[in-house]
């Protein structure tokens, strides 16, 4: 770690919430990025990231010190998400976008949503690939998914993953490659079910 890393996390420790902030600011985007493809929506990475973040900021007098603040940050991330998913998965809400917000007093908000597409064809085949791709990745369980997404789609090392997930080095290369397989097989299925 670095000397200010843990200056910041000792500062954590003591509840200074602007050293918290400064520790996390790098961070927070990927938790976001990671938290969106476990959950596959929004609002609930939204929500699943700032819930992490709040159980780092209270969790942090248990960091060690022997791993890197980054990757325990993101193993809380990963679990916080995982629990958030099955959470959800007892209980579906449904907002409808045509159903009108009211406000109570003054007269009722009408949803609107913004159109900010660009080239039809272009959309078209990017919105394909990336459907099939997190079609795809629904279809795996949360482990193989995870270490896809840590992996493949957030970069993240091998030695790094290993302390994410707790488990050697050995151990996440094999996961990868398996996960690499059945991730290849689905694509491969569902492209001949595409033709």
């Amino acid at each position: 770690m670095k000397s200010n890393e843990i200056w910041l996390v000792e500062q954590s420790r003591n509840g200074d919430v602007d050293a918290f902030e400064e520790l996390i600011r790098d961070y927070k985007k990927i938790a976001y990025n990671i938290a969106f493809k476990i959950l596959q929506n929004v609002e609930d990475a939204e929500d699943a990231s700032q819930e992490a973040l709040i159980k780092v900021f209270k969790s942090i007098q248990n960091f060690n010190m022997e791993s890197s603040f980054k990757s325990w940050m993101y193993r809380i991330v990963m679990n916080t998400c995982i629990d958030f998913q099955r959470k959800k998965n007892k209980t579906i809400n449904a907002v409808s976008i045509d159903e009108d917000i009211d406000l109570g007093e003054s007269s009722p908000l009408h949803r609107e949503i913004a159109d900010d597409s660009g080239n039809p064809d272009v959309l078209i085949e990017k919105n394909f690939n990336s459907k099939l791709i997190n079609d795809a990745l629904s279809k795996l369980d949360n482990d193989t998914r995870v270490i896809i997404i840590l992996r493949d789609i957030q970069g993240f090392s091998y030695s790094e993953i290993s302390e994410i997930l707790s488990c050697n080095l050995g151990t996440v290369k094999s996961r990868l490659n398996r996960a690499r397989r059945n991730l290849k097989e689905i694509l491969e299925n569902e492209l001949k079910t595409q033709c």
